[in-house]
């Protein structure tokens, strides 16, 4: 595992635009000069495969889609019989959602989006060769491992790895968001996601069950939900796209409840769907503080041809949004008794400082405090949502 920290990681490039070696090897020239990464070059997939068999260190492929000879999604489909642990990671136009659909069903891992913005391409390269190295811990530590819970551990540190660890940085505002498993491995999520223009996109979501399978049926979900999330400006209809993948290959019969609110810095508009999720909170600039109106929504792999309504409010500066999942208000005491919204609109409302971190530090306090020593059985996860306006 030493040789695997201190090796750079090699990176397949696959696409047939002349210009971008260049650019790749320009703009990434301080991490190969560090030796963080070493990137190689191919037009098209038949040269990619080419590379693969005769380069086994090659960690990961960042691939077009339309090239001449093999394309992208081609080659999704070849890199396994080559190598079954390298990580692929398919560029798309965006909201190429049936190119993006197929990508992930035939391996990819993630996506970006042309044109490449190098920050963006930079969290996902680290994320995603993040998940290559706990992947490979696994594999090392397999025929070692003398109980399910050694499992368990590394599986919750591949979960982790998938969740944003940074967040957009705008003048107009600041996010910050937390998941705490109540196992090793847990079926709760949350998401930030850069959209055209300045937008963004927020998800928290909880599935139904915990464990392995929650993990895995999350990760699917976390992915589908990012990719409709490009392909649909309405949040309505980013959820029923997402519900409608889901009922294809749910054969765990498993669930999970969403909200997605898509937020304009520039004017303040939040629009959302709820998909049978908790309303988040609103703490309005005057301290006080509501609960978000429902969407009359339900929980996505469940309702086949569900249509999902989208609501919108509009921020004003000094607002905050509060997303979370049911392990905060029913996180229970050595009495028995839960938290609750009140104990939990009552801390917002306490919190002076307008800065996400430290209001998501400050929940989180709380309901540790609330509860000590007693042992909780859902996971914990909030995200929170500062807006400071044009200032």
């Amino acid at each position: 595992m030493a040789d695997e920290v201190r090796k750079p990681k090699k990176i397949l490039v696959v696409d047939d635009e002349p210009d971008l070696q260049p650019l790749i090897l320009q703009r990434m020239r301080r991490h190969i000069r560090r030796g963080k990464y070493e990137f190689v070059f191919a037009s098209n997939g038949v040269e990619a495969l080419d590379c693969l068999r005769r380069d086994s260190d090659i960690d990961m492929v960042l691939s077009d889609i339309n090239m001449p000879q093999m394309d992208g999604l081609t080659l999704l489909d070849q890199i396994p019989k080559v190598d079954p642990h390298v990580r692929a990671v398919i560029v798309s136009a965006y909201g190429d959602m049936e190119n993006i659909r197929t990508a992930m069903n035939r391996g990819a891992f993630d996506f970006v989006t042309k044109p490449l913005d190098f920050k963006d391409l930079q969290v996902t390269i680290d994320r995603t060769l993040s998940h290559l190295t706990e992947w490979r811990s696994v594999l090392v530590a397999r025929d070692q491992l003398v109980a399910i819970q050694n499992e368990l551990s590394i599986a919750s540190q591949i979960q982790q790895s998938i969740l944003p660890t940074s967040y957009p940085e705008n003048p107009a505002y600041t996010i910050w968001a937390y998941m705490e498993p109540a196992r090793n491995v847990g079926g709760d999520f949350y998401d930030v996601v850069k959209l055209e223009g300045e937008r963004i996109g927020l998800v928290v979501a909880d599935v139904s069950d915990k464990g392995v399978p929650a993990a895995l049926f999350m990760m699917a979900c976390r992915t589908l939900l990012k990719g409709a999330a490009i392909g649909h400006y309405d949040p309505g209809k980013s959820l029923e796209s997402v519900n409608a993948l889901l009922l294809e290959t749910n054969d765990a019969n498993m669930f999970v409840t969403v909200l997605y609110a898509m937020v304009n810095p520039d004017s303040g508009e939040f629009h959302y769907a709820n998909g049978g999720h908790n309303p988040p909170v609103v703490v309005h600039a005057d301290g006080t503080s509501s609960l978000l109106p429902l969407t009359n929504g339900v929980a996505l792999g469940i309702v086949p041809d569900f249509e999902y309504e989208s609501h919108s409010i509009r921020l004003q500066p000094g607002d905050t949004v509060f997303f979370y999942t049911d392990g905060i208000p029913e996180a229970i005491n050595e009495n028995e008794e839960e938290f609750g919204m009140e104990r939990l609109c009552a801390s917002l409302e306490s919190i002076k400082e307008h800065d996400a971190r430290h209001i998501t530090e400050h929940i989180l306090s709380a309901v540790k405090e609330f509860a000590g020593d007693v042992p909780q059985f859902d996971d914990i996860t909030c995200l929170t949502f500062c807006y400071h306006g044009n200032r």
